[in-house]
């Protein structure tokens, strides 16, 4: 279980055979890392200045979103993934304004302000399942949607993704049990980011690697440089044919590094030791396919600035869109929850809205109370 997967370097030089995908295909997964990044810093900005209450950062792990993205096919795969996967979103071309939507928890948000952010959860255009804050839930709900498509006979994959500390949960032994036995068409991403929260890997585990882990579940597991996107996409395009012949799910592990704090109320510099931070700066994944990709002539140093100029215009342009929009009314904590409203609901809206006028809230321009 020594040997890791890996196509590209640190410095972006070949190491092993690359896959055969086209230009395009490369400059989108490279956008998607670029989009993740600036969304990333936008939201941060956004966090820091007040405007939203909370984000998760992304930078350093971008690719193993990315390149896991890359091998399933929207129109029939399902995603079920944690908070740390925005680069997927991106890939798929979900628009920054939907995504600031949630952040700002406006009238536009699909979950109507009720989520916190990052907590995504969107259909179009991907099947993305809501994400949820406790660790692990996502797990054994995938494996179930995997076996319902299969019991359907319909030819799709359930991809779940999760951080290093969410092996301690009893969702990843519940979900990768099941699997096992049940040869699931499910492919569970182990994101090692190298930390959960403040706990280092060596406190969270004493096996000698996260994917070894599923040999004790009857399912196959591989590593991976996770700083290294194509090397994430052969992983899973690998993965991904298996579970469609019917050959069941496997483990990825992704050994990446988290370059932020676990969210935006945590400093990772209060516990993480200087010369790691160093370290993995050196090989984070942007830096690394952007020189790959300008060495075999896809990029150029220009076109590479180019979009990245792009992307944090459109950010910018997104997060400004989301917040100029109304909070969703106070009327929608009731009226969202059924079809045809039961009698008992309408007197609780009502009795609600009228506890508030009494107390002469302020009301929108509509004369509807926000949230």
């Amino acid at each position: 279980m020594s040997d890791i997967l890996q196509i590209i370097d640190a410095d972006g030089s070949k190491t092993g055979d690359a896959p055969d995908l086209d230009n395009q295909t490369l400059i989108q997964m490279f956008t998607a890392i670029v989009r993740t990044r600036a969304f990333d810093s936008r939201c941060m900005n956004l966090q820091r200045t007040g405007k939203i209450g909370f984000s998760v950062p992304n930078r350093g792990v971008e690719a193993t979103s990315v390149g896991a993205a890359a091998a399933l096919d929207t129109s029939k795969d399902w995603f079920a993934p944690h908070y740390r996967d925005f680069g997927m979103l991106f890939y798929n071309d979900v628009p920054p304004e939907a995504m600031f939507d949630n952040m700002f928890g406006n009238n536009d948000d699909s979950a109507v302000g009720r989520q916190m952010p990052v907590h995504f959860s969107f259909t179009e255009p991907l099947k993305w399942l809501s994400i949820s804050s406790p660790l692990g839930t996502q797990i054994p709900q995938a494996v179930g949607i995997s076996l319902a498509s299969k019991k359907r006979g319909e030819d799709a994959v359930a991809l779940t993704t999760f951080g290093d500390g969410s092996t301690s949960t009893l969702g990843f032994h519940s979900g990768m049990n099941f699997a096992g036995v049940m040869k699931a068409p499910t492919i569970f991403l182990c994101q090692n980011n190298q930390w959960a929260i403040s706990c280092p890997g060596h406190k969270q585990t004493a096996s000698e690697s996260y994917a070894i882990k599923g040999e004790a579940y009857g399912v196959p597991g591989v590593k991976v440089d996770g700083n290294d996107v194509l090397a994430v996409y052969t992983a899973m395009t690998e993965a991904v044919a298996k579970a469609r012949a019917g050959e069941g799910p496997t483990l990825i592990e992704a050994i990446t590094f988290r370059l932020g704090g676990h969210s935006t109320s945590d400093d990772p510099t209060k516990y993480v030791p200087a010369e790691e931070l160093e370290a993995a700066e050196a090989n984070e994944p942007l830096k690394r396919f952007r020189a790959y990709l300008i060495n075999e002539g896809v990029l150029t140093d220009e076109s590479a600035d180019a979009i990245e100029e792009q992307a944090a215009a459109e950010m910018l342009a997104g997060a400004r869109a989301a917040e100029a929009k109304g909070r969703p009314v106070l009327g929608t904590i009731f009226t969202d929850v059924w079809q045809d409203q039961p009698a008992h609901l309408t007197q609780q809206m009502e009795y609600c809205i009228k506890h508030y006028s009494e107390r002469d809230e302020a009301v929108d321009e509509n004369g509807e109370f926000p949230l």
